[in-house]
């Protein structure tokens, strides 16, 4: 997701293109520098980056155009209402959801539905205390007459995947409702979406999500403005112009003989919910989005957890292009919903060649500090509009279209949102190259703690994942970007250092929070094993 942020930098360094042109057609600059092979080595790989990360850029203007055009025109109500309403099953996935699943049980009980016609799974994955918790609270539901049912896996076979497709198994709804543990159904959830099932050729609605804790601090704020991109301008853009549109995993409602004639929930990718969708669309089935149904949600409040969630569904989603992108391109569809198949499923290779492009960017600087820079600001007009200012409108406008903020307070979120986007350059990038390579990995949870409202609440420290050498590496990568900088001043070139310096930034942000967060949780369990230990000494004594 939003792999092109961190390019945007790396263009404000200059263009090639002006370099190439000077020295090729203008004799009037040859007695200034020569080229030789060796600069056209690195000015030419370069300059094909920058035109690649271009193009992605210039596809969020299409999507922009998009929700312009069909923001008015998203559905507000059924065609027609069920005069007998249909079987349901909720299910609930869980794994290790200690702090979560007590408030997930609790909002799930107040669903609005004839009890007869509903069902709620909790599919329970968990291998700590979660499972017998969870088990003795959905027994107590159950003696209070609430349909609901506990399976739990001594397994993990296909994570996410597998249990939703054991779960099916069992399920009694012809319509299958999903939740993710840190997700809050709105009582009136399946009121106000199971009424478009009336169409036949209905297979999924998908709802919108909101944040629970979007002023938790600014990590959960950019969070919210990058998900705001694609809920708001994304799906309704595509979702409007009839284009493939990919389901969220949670939060939405689908048709059961959807599933089972798409060939049902497979676990050879990360990301489950895209890899059923688009097998799906291509049935056939037609899928809904409603922007006005809110689901609230949880954000990771900690910068290992958000790196962890992205590149899960980084390499997801590359694992689903690499599965299903020919099977699309060759399949009978006009050619506009292949392009925007090809464009959804394909930015995250954004990711390596940027670090690409990172590489390359000190020894290009140098060329052009021989070469001159003079005819900078007229040849990097075309990539800064491809690529910045398409990036600068589009998480603007979404934002505004979201009704947090006015224009100029937006504004003032997007270096923070640049530098987010440049925290997840080296994560995304392995994460990447870990699909394209075929490499598998476990599915890794997204830590959440059933935290809300502002920063003073207090973060458990427990299930958090280790970041191992990411965060030295960063930063690595943010003291070269320091030396670039350096190098910049040095050479008066001071129109490129700010972007340098969200570089830089978005490097050192990622590495100091995730260090210090996990410096706090070990002197946490110091603290916590100091107590064990004098609390036996007094049992003993």
């Amino acid at each position: 997701m939003n792999s092109d942020l961190g390019a945007l930098a790396l263009l404000a360094s200059g263009s090639v293109v002006e370099q190439l042109n000077r020295t090729l057609f203008d004799d009037t600059f040859a007695g200034i520098h020569q080229l030789g092979w060796f600069d056209y080595a690195i000015l030419v790989p370069y300059f094909l980056l920058l035109v690649l990360l271009a193009v992605y850029g210039v596809h969020r203007y299409e999507i922009i155009r998009l929700y312009r055009k069909y923001r008015k025109h998203m559905p507000s109500a059924p065609g027609r209402r069920f005069e007998q309403l249909p079987r349901v099953t909720i299910q609930l996935p869980l794994f290790n959801e200690r702090f979560v699943v007590e408030r997930l049980l609790e909002e799930a009980a107040k669903i609005d539905y004839p009890r007869e016609l509903l069902q709620i799974q909790v599919l329970d994955d968990s291998t700590d205390e979660t499972h017998p918790f969870t088990e003795r609270l959905v027994g107590e539901y159950r003696a209070h007459g609430l349909p609901i049912e506990y399976h739990h896996r001594g397994n993990r076979h296909g994570f996410k995947a597998g249990a939703l497709e054991e779960g099916l198994r069992s399920a009694t709804g012809e319509l299958i409702a999903i939740f993710d543990a840190d997700f809050l159904p709105p009582a009136d959830f399946l009121q106000r979406t199971v009424h478009y099932f009336t169409d036949p050729q209905v297979g999924l609605v998908q709802s919108r999500w909101t944040y629970l804790n979007r002023d938790y601090n600014l990590l959960t704020k950019v969070q919210a403005i990058l998900l705001d991109g694609h809920f708001i301008l994304e799906h309704v853009g595509r979702s409007g112009a009839g284009l493939f549109f990919n389901f969220n995993g949670t939060a939405g409602i689908l048709r059961r003989r959807m599933i089972e004639e798409a060939g049902g929930w497979e676990h050879d990718t990360l990301t489950e919910d895209a890899d059923l969708s688009y097998r799906a669309q291509l049935k056939g089935w037609k899928f809904i989005y409603l922007p006005g149904v809110e689901c609230p949600s949880e954000l990771p409040v900690d910068t290992h957890g958000f790196q962890v969630q992205q590149s899960r569904w980084a390499k997801g989603q590359t694992q689903v292009s690499l599965k299903l992108l020919r099977r699309i391109l060759s399949a009978g569809i006009p050619r506009r919903e292949k392009m925007e198949a090809f464009w959804h499923l394909t930015p995250n290779i954004c990711y390596p060649l940027m670090i690409l492009v990172t590489i390359l960017l000190l020894p290009v600087m140098i060329v052009r500090f021989y070469i001159g820079w003079q005819e900078m600001v007229f040849v990097d007009l075309p990539f800064v509009l491809a690529t910045f200012f398409s990036v600068v409108v589009f998480y603007t406008y979404a934002q505004v279209a979201a009704g947090q903020r006015g224009w100029f307070r937006s504004l003032l979120m997007i270096p923070a949102v640049m530098a987010a986007g440049v925290s997840l350059t080296l994560s995304n990038t392995r994460a990447v190259l870990e699909a394209l390579a075929g490499h598998k990995t476990s599915f890794v949870r997204t830590p959440k703690y059933a935290i809300t409202g502002s920063r003073q609440a207090e973060v458990p420290a427990r299930y958090r994942s280790k970041s191992g050498w990411l965060p030295y590496v960063e930063l690595a990568m943010g003291t070269y970007f320091f030396g670039v900088i350096a190098y910049l001043i040095d050479t008066l070139n001071f129109l490129a250092v700010p972007f340098m310096l969200l570089f830089a930034s978005g490097y050192y942000w990622a590495a100091f929070s995730t260090l210090r967060q996990e410096f706090r949780d070990r002197l946490a369990w110091q603290r916590q094993r100091k107590l064990q230990i004098e609390a036996r000494t007094v049992q003993q004594a």
